[in-house]
């Protein structure tokens, strides 16, 4: 299964390497993540407890309002964010969560990308291409 590549439709930030924390879920930084600890804290999120802190977040769709944005933004500046997050689906607001963290997002898969990365996987993000990828290493 390594280097099988999943090409998106959009990307923005730079090329990211790491480990895969995989779910068919949603992902919201207000009500989803202890940004504190740097845990999934939401009960009912399927990765409850476990770390998101520079992994690659593989999940279904963005959730959430304009809080997001600025979530996202001061969780980078207290480095406890993921090394790259990966959706299905995102939304406008984080979009703009995501320009103004400078953090790396790819999205949009001819594919359920949640059913095609292996939670654990080393993965490549590359939203620098003409055509954003996530590469299994």
């Amino acid at each position: 299964m390594s280097n099988k590549v999943f090409y998106a439709a959009a990307g923005m930030g730079v090329k990211r390497q790491g480990q895969a924390l995989v779910a068919k879920d949603g992902f919201s930084a207000r009500y989803d993540l202890d940004r504190v600890r740097g845990i999934f804290s939401r009960p009912e999120h399927k990765l409850a407890g476990e770390s998101y802190v520079g992994r690659v977040l593989v999940l279904d769709a963005a959730k959430g309002g304009v809080a997001t944005a600025w979530m996202l933004h001061e969780m980078k500046a207290r480095g406890i964010v993921p090394e790259a997050l990966v959706l299905n689906a995102v939304n406008p607001i984080m979009v703009q969560g995501a320009a103004l963290a400078d953090f790396t997002m790819i999205s949009g898969f001819d594919c359920d990308i949640t059913r095609e990365i292996p939670n654990g996987a080393l993965v490549e993000v590359d939203p620098t291409r003409e055509r954003p990828f996530i590469r299994i290493v």
